[in-house]
């Protein structure tokens, strides 16, 4: 069993990966493919993908890999998914989709049009939830489906995220892990099953029952590989799928984080920042926590909606001269973007943002902010100010945690495409104040997904066991303590009191533009 392989799809929101993955932690060999689309846009905010998009990128990148790798596939022993979040399908009664996808970045809202019983309205208000379950209401896709759509919805026969339909075309079941169930749907976090029908919150996402489908939990094998499906990808037919989690969930445990000291930052399309902990908590008021993909456990988790993707804004919007210059020195434009920062105090000599270029469920009126302009600042001075905003604003989403929990995190472990600078992991360590740890490798997603597998096939006597042999740290960076000081320092004096300074003037915009549209 210390030879095998677990054949691993990581698909995110940019790309999709299919790696052979060894016990160690290291891979036999990968395959990768950048999206020429990532999404359409058929009416302003929307965000949706053919149907068969995904399945049909995996089964090309599969047969690829396993066609280079002959001599290799005896060796496969299970196969895992992991995926982004909160994109979900509409299928029929022969698990047909019956539109495209509806993905996570969708802007979409529906009506709110006093959608909820009289008494369950007088609860929220009394708990103070009110207006964030109308919120959580008007972003649920299943919500504006039903109100836009409904000869659709009345042939829907079942309601699942991408990777339940990614599971259903492997295996002929349409059956996912509870620790997949990120979403906008009706959901018990906290039990790891679905909601009654007389649960509080199941009015917000009123999906029935018998839309949805089976649960299991991680580390179960959802199925097979059909004869069909094996045609399709080159996987051979009868390798067991076994179910892991999300992709940010798979992430934090890839970086080895199952303990309630430390947490994992991805710094991703979307920032996030997860814990790992055996008890349940709310790590904002109203909002869950996740299922980790270790059954006993849970990643409440911190998210920046926009995350590292400001910093491709960025460039778009202000780096052509230094996108031109990267070429013709060989690097990317992030490469060359962090040799011009690195001299940068920390600060930025007084300019600062709030990285709310998206808003997020709790405050939907929340806009960006830059403040601080003075004639020495430059576009680095900016860019900068840009990962400083994004870590803050994790930094301030810690601390909430933090005290929500009773735990203190005393290392970070930190992923996705942004973790890749030096600059970023040093800037992270100054101001959280804190080691930050890199492992050895980028795909942390793959590494947590078929640590999963390999745990559920008896490879590795549990998750520390695991971590023990598939995770090495690679770099530590070490705080700069008066650096952390310097930035406490604008944390506390101008970055935190200022949100609430701009409540008002955030939902003036809000009404202004609405009217105006």
């Amino acid at each position: 069993m210390r030879d095998s392989l677990v054949l691993t799809f990581d698909i995110g929101t940019q790309s999709a990966r299919c790696l052979l993955v060894k016990p160690d932690g290291s891979f036999a060999d990968m395959e990768q493919k950048r999206y020429e689309q990532p999404y359409f846009s058929r009416q302003p905010g929307w965000a949706e993908q053919a149907p068969d998009f995904y399945f049909e990128t995996i089964a090309a990148l599969s047969k690829a890999l396993l066609q280079r790798n002959k001599d290799s596939v005896g060796s496969i022993t299970a196969v895992t998914i992991t995926c982004i979040r909160d994109t979900v399908l509409c299928l029929d009664k022969n698990m047909q989709p019956l539109r495209d996808i509806i993905l996570w970045l969708d802007k979409r809202r529906a009506h709110y049009r006093k959608a909820f019983p009289f008494v369950k309205n007088v609860l929220f208000h009394l708990v103070g939830m009110g207006e964030t379950v109308r919120n959580i209401y008007r972003v649920t896709a299943a919500n504006w489906i039903m109100q836009n759509e409904p000869e659709l919805w009345e042939k829907t026969d079942k309601y699942v995220l991408l990777p339940t339909y990614l599971n259903y075309r492997l295996t002929g079941n349409l059956t996912d892990s509870t620790a997949n169930m990120i979403g906008h749907i009706p959901f018990d976090y906290k039990k790891r099953k679905w909601q009654g029908p007389n649960d509080l919150s199941r009015c917000v996402s009123d999906v029935p029952a018998e839309k949805l489908c089976a649960l299991v939990p991680s580390g179960a094998t959802i199925g097979t590989i059909t004869p069909e499906a094996s045609e399709l990808t080159g996987i051979p037919a009868g390798l067991p799928l076994i179910a892991t989690g999300s992709d940010k969930g798979c992430e934090t445990l890839g970086l080895s984080v199952i303990h309630d000291d430390r947490a994992a930052i991805s710094f991703g399309t979307t920032a996030t920042l997860q814990m790992a902990v055996k008890e349940y908590f709310e790590p904002q008021k109203f909002m869950p926590a996740y299922p980790a993909v270790p059954n006993d456990m849970y990643n409440p988790e911190f998210e920046v909606f926009r995350g590292f993707w400001m910093l491709s804004w960025f460039i778009d919007q202000f780096g052509a001269a230094d996108k031109a210059e990267a070429e013709k020195q060989g690097i990317s434009t992030e490469q060359l973007l962090d040799e011009r920062i690195k001299d940068i105090a920390p600060g930025c000599g007084g300019l600062l943002l709030q990285p709310f270029w998206t808003a997020g469920i709790t405050n939907p009126n929340e806009k960006g902010v830059i403040v601080g302009f003075a004639d020495y600042h430059t576009r680095y001075h900016l860019y900068r100010a840009i990962i400083e905003g994004i870590c803050m604003e994790l930094y301030r989403g810690l601390q909430v945690m933090q005290k929500r929990s009773g735990k203190t995190i005393k290392e970070l472990f930190v992923g996705g495409g942004g973790a890749k600078s030096d600059i970023v992991c040093q800037i992270t360590a100054d101001l959280f104040g804190l080691p930050v740890k890199r492992i050895q490798t980028h795909e942390a997603s793959a590494i947590g997904s078929s640590m999963a597998a390999f745990v559920a096939l008896g490879t590795f006597r549990d998750y520390d066991d695991a971590i023990a042999h598939m995770v090495q740290q690679k770099d530590t960076f070490e705080p700069n303590a008066d650096h952390h000081a310097v930035y406490m320092d604008y944390y506390h004096k101008v970055y935190h009191p200022l949100s609430g300074k701009l409540e008002g003037i955030d939902k003036n915009i809000t009404t202004l533009l609405k009217r105006r549209s």
